[in-house]
């Protein structure tokens, strides 16, 4: 028979359950974007950074130049959850590859998910089909994907963005997959098996050979 003890702590606990949220996240993470141009909080692989006049937005540019680049937030490690930004590249063809590296170890293992807005609106359906892509460096490069798994590992983009204008991208990792969305759709452009071993690592903004890249809003929330 319970004990008036034992009643007090089951109310108790039972109260607990009911106002406490179930599978919550913890609140957004908003990383300083003001402090990138400095190194304040990031830590720079190739490239440097400015601060962009955008109405809005606390937007930074990483500069173009030889090789890959990265921006890497400091003092975080990522496991699962969901990263948002916003990004903008450039219309021409073959100018601009912008997106997001996590499961960072160094500069030359992580995973990237990156978008070629020059691809967006081809009037080329194959060129079209490769708007969005996902590596897991060095060991899945973009060439040997496409010729191993091809369709799988690059996408369309939909709904489709302005090329030459900024767009917002969600990318949701959990369940050993990769998920990413553009403009808020609830439909994923790009849904995939996770291929790198690392279980977490350091996120970066990421730039390809050549390539400069606008970038704003991120947002990080872990559960």
């Amino acid at each position: 028979m319970p004990t008036p003890r034992s009643l007090c702590t089951i109310t108790l606990l039972t109260a607990v359950a009911l106002t406490s949220p179930v599978g919550s996240a913890a609140a957004p993470i908003e990383p300083d974007l003001k402090g990138l141009p400095t190194g304040t909080g990031w830590r720079f692989f190739n490239r440097t950074a400015v601060m962009l006049d955008e109405p809005g937005r606390t937007a930074i540019r990483l500069t173009g130049g030889a090789g890959l680049g990265l921006a890497i937030l400091d003092g975080f490690s990522f496991q699962e959850g969901t990263i948002e930004f916003d990004v903008r590249g450039k219309a021409p063809p073959t100018e601009s590859y912008v997106g997001l590296a996590l499961f960072g170890i160094d500069e030359t293992t992580f995973d990237a998910v990156y978008f070629k807005p020059f691809n967006f609106i081809s009037d080329d359906e194959v060129r079209r089909s490769r708007a969005v892509q996902y590596v897991a460096m060095p060991t899945y490069n973009w060439a040997q994907l496409r010729k191993r798994y091809p369709g799988m590992h690059e996408r369309p983009v939909m709904p489709v963005p302005d090329p030459a204008g900024w767009f917002h991208v969600t990318i949701v990792v959990g369940a050993g997959r990769i998920r990413a969305f553009v403009e808020n759709s609830s439909e994923p452009c790009l849904d995939i098996k996770k291929l790198s071993t690392q279980d977490r690592g350091w996120i970066a903004f990421w730039v390809s050979n050549g390539s400069e890249g606008d970038f704003a809003n991120l947002k990080i929330t872990v559960p």
